[in-house]
């Protein structure tokens, strides 16, 4: 559901650097521990070690909070969780 949003960041991001490296992280491996993060409130550098590196992560959420892509992908889900709770009969 996020792919394309982050897919498009990253494809903005390398047209506008100079060296047009795309760098070398699984993006959806960077959300998965930003969410890990969120979820359990560990410190950054506690993340588990089957995720990326915690520099990465890091590195990639002061990106996306520069950007404002975190809370493009917030409203996103936001709007989704939503929608699915109107659809969700009483009970």
């Amino acid at each position: 559901m996020i792919e394309p949003m982050i897919t498009a960041w990253k494809q903005d991001r390398v047209a506008r650097s100079a060296t047009g490296d795309p760098g070398s992280c699984d993006l959806r491996e960077i959300v998965n521990a930003i969410f890990y993060q969120n979820r359990t409130g560990c410190q950054w550098r506690y993340l588990p070690h089957d995720l990326p590196s915690w520099s990465a992560v890091f590195y990639y959420f002061g990106l996306w909070r520069q950007d404002g892509l975190d809370q493009r992908i917030s409203e996103l889900l936001r709007c989704q969780v939503r929608r699915a709770a109107a659809h969700v009969p009483p009970g």
